[in-house]
């Protein structure tokens, strides 16, 4: 019998942030003794999670439940049974592991094993994970052998930890949210909106701008909305749960401070602030308001990203030690608030909030040093630079490159990241779309170049064979991941996906990286 105590079950993708802390695996035979210690612990609110074993009485008595087959490693759809645990999550998901049937015992002393999931094999449904109350605890039979597998899968994982512990909802409503800085059609007011009538536990309540035509066009995206040209009526109204800082950057911080301060939950758009004196009071702020604040680090989502992510965590190049991405073109600077260094707080906090985020997911810190030289040299119309390439040293000596141009005319890679048995790379793939129009004959329509999510490729140096490609397709979309997540741990506690402290370190990289460009690329070491 193996017996692991203190391992957490459960990750909320994109972070691996877990929620039980106190639970045990079980996986092996059982002996009575080790039941005996079990039973103990479970009746005083601990969790065990135990693989049955074919033939483990002791076993099959501890978790209620026999194996009635034991079938191969390979993949296999596994559909979670209508209870409350299931809600936000997709019904019917893949997993790829050995699978064992299980049939609860009738006659099992106490709360007996209720069916919480099955798989269909041959056309026939059969229970594969089990859950059984014992005085203040619970026993999770898992037909599901890979534990690791369970523990990774962004569904699966999420479930079990939420059979193991008391999922009461602290809120029986709709959240309300108001998007502070509604903005154009189509643009991220319009984003949060369509999110939150797609996700359950969220109502679109409110909308701010300071102009009335989007306020009006609000009202025609999303009828019934309370629309207001001040953000202060916004945090007096009692419908508003959550604020969505959807503003220019320069503003995020005082607004957010104002909700927070109002009693409402905080989510800002990214970058989360501009200095890391500010990023240190929303925190402190939050905190003794007993507030969530967080940030929507939206391209964490991004299913390429997620693809290099997951790549990454499964050691396929072995250890990650150079990341370097790109975003750019040779093209006029967006004529918006963008591309206003005293509005946008510099070039380097547009897409650097997202590179330098993904930078320090992968690489799970933030770095020690950063330099990062800039180049203003044909677009003297914008205050934003035209060129940067932030570079970044931990202290063990990984390095990463953000890299962001106006002025390259053949793209760089937008994901390059070497590791100690490979590399891959991914290189954008802009979208055109064609048509024939009548009375104008052809037409063509170009899409912005990062939006669509790249194919990776990915070289392995295979011992006494060489190298082997291979390609890795973007990860199947994720819908409403963020906002879900959001909802989950409101609702139910579960971790935020975006720690509002990682999200600190991004703010404290762009910081350092603004004032080194201002000082012609100076090497500046951050404090940890």
């Amino acid at each position: 019998m193996a017996l692991t105590t203190n391992q957490p079950t459960a990750s909320a993708e994109p972070s691996d942030a877990n929620a039980i802390s106190a639970i045990r695996t079980v996986e092996g035979v059982l002996t009575p003794a080790a039941r005996d210690e079990l039973c103990g612990f479970v009746e005083a609110g601990g969790t065990v999670i135990i693989v049955p074993e074919p033939g483990d009485e002791v076993g099959a008595g501890f978790a209620g439940v026999e194996v009635t087959a034991d079938l191969a490693d390979t993949e296999w759809f596994i559909t979670l049974a209508e209870r409350p645990e299931r809600v936000r999550l997709d019904g019917e998901v893949p997993i790829s592991s050995g699978l064992r049937l299980l049939r609860p015992l009738p006659g099992t002393e106490g709360s007996g094993a209720v069916v919480a999931a099955t798989t269909s094999v041959a056309y026939e449904h059969s229970p594969t994970i089990t859950v059984r109350q014992m005085g203040a605890g619970r026993i999770i039979a898992s037909g599901i052998t890979d534990l690791g597998a369970v523990s990774r899968h962004h569904t699966i994982g999420r479930f079990v930890d939420r059979l193991g512990r008391d999922m009461a909802p602290t809120v029986t409503r709709d959240l309300g949210v108001a998007v502070v800085g509604y903005g154009p059609y189509g643009g991220m007011g319009y984003s949060h909106g369509l999110a939150c009538t797609e996700t359950d536990g969220l109502k679109l309540s409110a909308a701010v701008d300071t102009s009335p035509d989007r306020l009006v066009a609000a009202t025609a995206d999303f009828p019934d909305l309370a629309c207001y040209g001040e953000a202060s009526a916004a945090a007096n109204d009692d419908d508003v749960d959550i604020a969505i800082i959807a503003t220019p950057p320069i503003h995020h911080a005082d607004l957010a401070l104002e909700f927070l301060r109002a009693g409402k939950h905080v989510v800002v758009e990214k970058p989360m602030c501009i200095t890391t004196a500010q990023a240190d009071e929303l925190l402190a702020v939050a905190s003794a308001n007993d507030r969530m604040i967080t940030v929507h680090q939206s391209r964490r989502w991004d299913r390429d990203f997620l693809a290099l992510r997951r790549t990454l965590e499964r050691g396929s190049i072995g250890d990650p030690f150079l990341i370097e991405t790109f975003v750019g073109g040779f093209e006029h600077p967006c004529r918006a608030w963008h591309s206003e260094d005293s509005i946008s707080g510099g070039a380097v906090y547009d897409w650097g909030s997202h590179h330098v985020d993904w930078i320090l997911q992968l690489f799970g810190s933030a770095p020690s040093k950063v330099l990062c030289p800039t180049h203003t040299r044909v677009w003297l119309d914008s205050t934003n630079v035209d060129q940067l390439a932030l570079w970044m040293q931990w202290d063990d000596g990984r390095e990463a490159t953000f890299r962001q141009s106006d002025v390259a005319a053949i793209r760089r890679p937008k994901f390059y990241v070497q590791g100690t048995k490979g590399t891959i790379e991914g290189h954008y793939a802009p979208m055109v779309e064609h048509d024939l129009v009548a009375g104008r004959g052809h037409m063509e329509t170009v899409r912005h170049h990062a939006e669509a999510p790249v194919t990776l490729s990915m070289a392995v140096n295979v011992p006494e064979h060489g190298v082997v490609t291979s390609t890795v397709p973007p990860a199947p979309h994720p819908g409403w991941g963020f906002h879900v997540n959001m909802v989950d741990h409101l609702v139910l506690g579960e971790p935020l996906a975006v720690d509002p402290h990682e999200t600190r370190d991004v703010v404290r990289v762009l910081e350092a990286a603004h004032r080194s460009g201002a000082e012609g690329g100076s090497l500046i070491s951050l404090e940890s």
